[in-house]
């Protein structure tokens, strides 16, 4: 009886001050970062991401809040790495490290709350098939899962155990499904339309607040199409594009009881550019910005996001890659 008391009077402060935090648009972008193309038999690819996420906008469903109090901002090293057994079968990697402030300023004063460390990986099993939707075409599906390496019992300076969406990991196994599609000479004989699926079942951290409870994050949907080109400029290869995205986040639940303020809609648009600075290195920079979002009651939500990094490609063989640009 003490424990379901202490538990209902905790879902009732997490009600009232999650709007604070954010629990389904902040945290490491995962399913974000997945997709790296196959290169060919025996290709090898790295990459190294910078993400930079900024929570600033305060919504109550649909509407914006004249609110800047508070803020979130999430700052990510990502580590892709891509091998292909075969020009069909290849299999991905995804590797972490977070560092997310939480600020909260009210009548004078100040709350900041931070945390650093190595977050959660994603192992992806892709396999490719050629034109199976027509010529110059390619279909791709993979199943995976995301790996709970990061730490999800960090406390606060007081020694209280900080919330899960500020710990760097999640301390759950999730499994996910992963479905794209790209079609090139579209509109030009360099264009590229594609369009990707991802779907997170997300698991349950058993071990929350210090074993007394559990914590499951929403299972998030994620679709995107966009349209990308080639142009020649200044001798360099350069490939601009523009990406739609819809995001949907269900309930996160603790003790399997939902949690308000959580859960939501988002469609984002995204620019991006990648520059060929040799036929196997390339820079790639992205700008994701909110077009609408609804959010269940109140939350904090995403401002804007970027990313940089770059990408190596190493091929084993002289042929060129089925893969399509």
């Amino acid at each position: 009886m003490y424990f379901k008391i202490s538990l209902y009077t905790f879902l009732f402060i997490l009600s009232q001050q999650v709007y604070s935090q954010t629990c389904c648009s902040g945290g490491v972008p995962l399913s974000n970062n997945l997709g790296l193309t196959n290169n060919g038999k025996g290709g090898f690819q790295l990459g190294v991401n910078y993400d930079y996420n900024n929570l600033n906008t305060l919504n109550a469903g649909s509407s914006r809040l004249n609110d800047n109090s508070r803020q979130r901002i999430t700052n990510s090293i990502l580590l892709n790495t891509n091998y292909s057994f075969s020009d069909r079968l290849s299999v991905e990697g995804l590797f972490t490290w977070v560092n997310q402030t939480r600020t909260i300023s009210q009548f004078g004063n100040e709350n900041f709350t931070e945390t650093s460390g190595i977050g959660d990986a994603v192992i992806l099993v892709k396999y490719t098939i050629q034109d199976v939707l027509g010529a110059n075409s390619l279909f791709n599906f993979g199943a995976g899962t995301k790996v709970p390496l990061g730490k999800s019992d960090l406390n606060s300076a007081q020694g209280i155990q900080l919330t899960s969406d500020l710990q760097p990991g999640s301390g759950a196994w999730d499994v996910l499904g992963w479905l794209s599609f790209a079609k090139s000479g579209i509109l030009r004989p360099s264009g590229t339309i594609s369009a990707s699926v991802t779907y997170r079942f997300t698991g349950v951290n058993s071990s929350y607040l210090n074993n007394t409870s559990t914590y499951e994050f929403g299972d998030v949907a994620q679709a995107s199409l966009g349209y990308t080109d080639q142009f020649l400029w200044f001798n360099t290869i350069v490939n601009p594009g523009l990406v739609f995205k819809y995001r949907k986040s269900l309930n996160d639940k603790i003790e399997d009881s939902e949690i308000p303020n959580t859960g939501g809609n988002w469609l984002f648009v995204r620019p991006e550019i990648s520059v060929q600075i040799t036929s196997s290195f390339s820079v790639v920079t992205k700008v994701e910005l909110p077009l609408y979002s609804y959010v269940e009651g109140t939350q904090l939500t995403p401002t804007f996001r970027l990313t940089t990094g770059v990408l190596l490609k190493i091929n084993k063989k002289n042929t060129n890659p089925i893969n399509i640009k």
